[in-house]
């Protein structure tokens, strides 16, 4: 049997779109939630929208973890025998051991895979594969891929502004005097994944009103002609998310705005009501 060239794979705490899920060449490996002794599997045994009612109804503080190195080394067996190899594109490597896992999984299945750090996660993964795929069916050698996606990690702008400051406090990211001042002063913390992929507060803002201000501001400021699009991310706030993009398209009219769903993993660390708006240079 003639093997296919190329298999694309990531992990769930990328933006899956549907496109993305209907393609024949595409593959995702899903990360954990626990909740206490229960585990789900992202997307598979909990959705976004369900995670978001369990947090509601019980005081166990929800976690997730990578999947292991036989969770990867069982697909890229399977992939292997239809495939001649694939790229890999995870989260940031400082976010997550979920890059180290799929490479020891294809040391384990003897397949060829090359890795790629997004340095990122959610659409910082979906930007690179798209692009891939683009250039893969556009006839372009896949060693000029991999050299061109390898230079796009960390040309991802992104802010990010949390949903709900108790779910920080819940998973200890923040102090109990923070939450107290933070809830009392209604502070909406906007957070920022590094160049080099890691995680950053860059601002603090006292109001929703202001929040979307401040991320229609950072738009504005890093749009230029040719951009090619950029990507709304929420946290089970569709209509935020659609009232955020009409005020966008109200200053830059024309621009090709997509909105998706964080996935549940990062739900668990940025809660309910999160927006982020991110795109590429």
């Amino acid at each position: 049997m003639t093997k296919k060239p190329l298999a694309w794979i990531v992990d769930s705490t990328a933006y899956i779109s549907q496109e993305l899920t209907l393609h024949p060449d595409f593959f995702s490996v899903p990360l954990n939630i626990h909740f206490g002794e229960k585990q789900f599997v992202d997307g598979v045994d909990l959705t976004p929208t369900q995670l978001y009612q369990k947090i509601k109804d019980t005081d166990d503080i929800p976690k997730t973890s990578q999947p292991s190195p036989g969770d990867f080394a069982e697909l890229f067996k399977k992939v292997g025998e239809q495939y001649e190899q694939a790229i890999a594109i995870h989260l940031s490597g400082k976010l997550s051991g979920t890059l180290a896992a799929s490479k020891a999984g294809a040391e384990i299945a003897g397949f060829p895979v090359t890795f790629i750090d997004s340095l990122s996660l959610s659409y910082g993964i979906t930007g690179l594969i798209e692009r891939g795929m683009e250039m893969h069916d556009s006839g372009v050698p896949i060693p000029e891929i991999i050299a061109q996606l390898e230079k796009m990690p960390g040309t991802m702008h992104n802010y990010i502004l949390i949903g709900k400051l108790d779910q920080l406090y819940k998973g200890g990211r923040m102090s109990g005097v923070q939450f107290f001042i933070g809830s009392l002063l209604k502070i909406k913390p906007i957070v920022q994944i590094t160049k080099e992929g890691g995680l950053q507060a860059i601002e603090k803002v006292r109001s929703e009103k202001k929040a979307l201000q401040y991320l229609i501001d950072k738009v504005i400021e890093g749009h230029h002609v040719g951009r090619r699009k950029i990507y709304i991310m929420h946290g089970n706030v569709r209509d935020q998310a659609t009232h955020l993009k009409n005020l966008i398209l109200e200053q830059i009219p024309g621009l090709e705005v997509e909105i998706g769903d964080i996935s549940s993993v990062l739900a668990v660390h940025g809660g309910e009501g999160t927006l982020a708006v991110l795109w590429f240079d």
